[in-house]
């Protein structure tokens, strides 16, 4: 995974040796980890750069793992954020109340950091696919996540990595509209400062590239909104 494209992990958990080996193990897989070590915290890191998933330990103090899951799931911006509960309630009644607050997956503790991490790969997998080596296709589109690789009606389309980054972006949620801020935050990444125009710079290769190879352009521009696919 390179750049920007690594998808971003929120890490919730208010016990620094824990906190530590999890980011250690996060960070190996190739994802990029912000750290949280309350819930109020947590909540106003989500509000600052959203993430692509949130490993959030239920017994915290301030403002409990279950409150927070329940706050962003409440909220139309955060609701699509898969998390992952972490709790050393086993009880099924305690899973059952984190499942029904809206978490997406729960693992009890003690619990094993391999079997964590495959979560947190089959969470990211319906959320950001092309980060994970899914192959994805659109119409006579396809892009290979694992190999980097995009082919139009079976022809090789060369892109340079924004570009790729880009069009596996829209790949991933065809008919979403995104405007240019939040392209230059999934993309190049918030920690990068560049202008709202490289987007359209790059937008303007990527359609030039996609249109080398043959047939109707794929991307839509909405006036005063942004771009999507289709």
């Amino acid at each position: 995974m390179s750049g920007a494209q690594q998808p971003l992990v929120l890490l919730v958990e208010d016990e620094p040796a824990q906190r530590e080996v999890l980011a250690y193990n996060l960070a190996a897989e190739g994802y990029r980890v912000a750290q949280a070590q309350d819930g109020e915290e947590a909540l106003q890191l989500v509000a600052e750069a959203a993430p692509d998933l949130i490993v959030l330990d239920w017994m915290m103090p301030r403002v409990s793992g279950l409150e927070v899951c329940r706050r962003l799931k409440t909220r139309p911006e955060t609701r699509a954020i898969p998390i992952i509960m972490l709790s050393a309630k086993s009880e099924e009644v305690d899973r059952v109340r984190g499942l029904e607050t809206g978490a997406d997956d729960y693992v009890t503790k003690p619990y094993s950091v391999t079997e964590l991490m495959a979560r947190v790969r089959a969470n990211l997998r319906r959320v950001r696919p092309a980060s994970v080596g899914v192959v994805l296709s659109y119409g006579d589109i396809r892009l290979d996540g694992e190999s980097h690789r995009v082919y139009r009606d079976n022809k090789m389309v060369k892109l340079g990595p924004t570009e790729f980054r880009l069009l596996a972006t829209f790949m991933e949620r065809p008919g979403r509209v995104w405007s240019r801020e939040q392209l230059l935050d999934r993309v190049w990444g918030c920690e990068i400062y560049v202008e709202t125009r490289t987007v359209d710079v790059h937008i303007g290769r990527l359609r030039r590239a996609l249109s080398a190879a043959g047939g109707d352009d794929p991307l839509r521009t909405v006036r005063g909104a942004g771009y999507a696919l289709g």
